[in-house]
């Protein structure tokens, strides 16, 4: 497989033939196979044996947080396009019958139901800071923490790398300004150095989150002008257009402000996050090092398998 040629249809085709990915019938939402989940875990494994000198608390929390908990956020004012909640059937007996009539003629029964108090989780860092709020003032020294949790977000799409359900495995620091700087510094060295041990080309560049609306381009642009983001991207369907499959993002205090997080003396906290996209980076290893894992090259064996 040639990242260089390989159209997101080709990939995708590969990996459904292969019985490594199966469709569902929904643009963005897959089946993966033993062979997929397994390459998974033995990359989650690498990331641990990274990141453990940092002796990170960890922390996972489910695919789903509380609606409030979003808006208060201010994810719906800069992502409203990707957001997902959940609804359910509230009615009784004559609402049901009304539903189930609606579905034998193919109507759209979705009406039926009402917006529940839970929305799916766009990151895996979003219910992290209301939490450790909550706890009280954060430490001097600051707060490490790891997470990992199915993720949401709503943008159809036949680019197996571009799926509306995936796992996002996170570090975030809170502490001052210069502490998380520092934090997100070191993850652009290791988790550079990381991707390359995987026989994978790979480069960091600027980048900027997809801000909605009239508003979005001028919030886009100063997050690149204070460069908040950075991307690691890899060519998985495209060398032109590679893949992010690492984001190193600088919040200032934005968390710590909407949620109080604060030192002792009433500071406000600053967070940082590094975030890998598991199933990225197992995509760009099938796109580059192909179908059958027993054919990687020794080297990439060695790392993820302890060849």
């Amino acid at each position: 497989m040639d990242a260089k040629t390989f159209s997101s249809k080709d990939l995708l085709d590969t990996l459904f033939e292969n019985g490594i990915l199966f469709e569902s019938g929904v643009d963005g939402l897959y089946g993966r196979s033993g062979v997929f989940e397994e390459v998974i875990e033995r990359f989650e494994r690498l990331v641990t044996r990274i990141g453990a000198p940092d002796k990170a608390t960890r922390i996972h929390f489910p695919p789903g947080m509380g609606r409030a908990t979003l808006e208060k956020s201010g994810y719906m004012k800069s992502f409203p396009q990707l957001a997902g909640c959940v609804h359910s059937f509230m009615g009784g007996e004559r609402e049901h019958a009304n539903l189930l009539g609606m579905m034998a003629r193919g109507e759209d029964w979705t009406e039926l139901q009402e917006a529940t108090d839970i929305t799916l989780t766009p990151a895996a860092c979003y219910p992290l800071y209301p939490t450790v709020a909550a706890r009280g003032p954060v430490p001097a020294d600051g707060l490490l923490f790891e997470l990992s949790s199915y993720c949401f977000r709503h943008e159809p799409s036949r680019d197996p790398a571009r799926m509306q359900l995936f796992r996002m495995r996170e570090f975030v620091h809170i502490g001052t300004g210069e502490q998380v700087r520092s934090f997100r510094e070191s993850w652009l060295t290791r988790g550079k150095a990381m991707i390359e041990q995987l026989g994978l080309p790979c480069e960091v560049d600027l980048a900027n989150d997809p801000f909605f609306g009239r508003g979005g381009k001028m919030m886009a642009n100063n997050q690149r002008d204070q460069g908040l983001k950075f991307e690691l991207l890899i060519p998985v369907t495209s060398a032109e257009k590679p893949t992010a499959c690492l984001s190193f993002n600088y919040h200032q205090d934005h968390f710590g402000q909407t949620w109080g997080l604060h030192f002792a003396d009433g500071e406000p906290c600053h967070s940082a996050c590094v975030g890998f996209g598991l199933e990225r980076v197992a995509l760009a290893l099938f796109s580059h090092h192909g179908a059958d894992v027993a054919a990687w090259p020794a080297s990439v064996r060695a790392v993820l398998w302890n060849d």
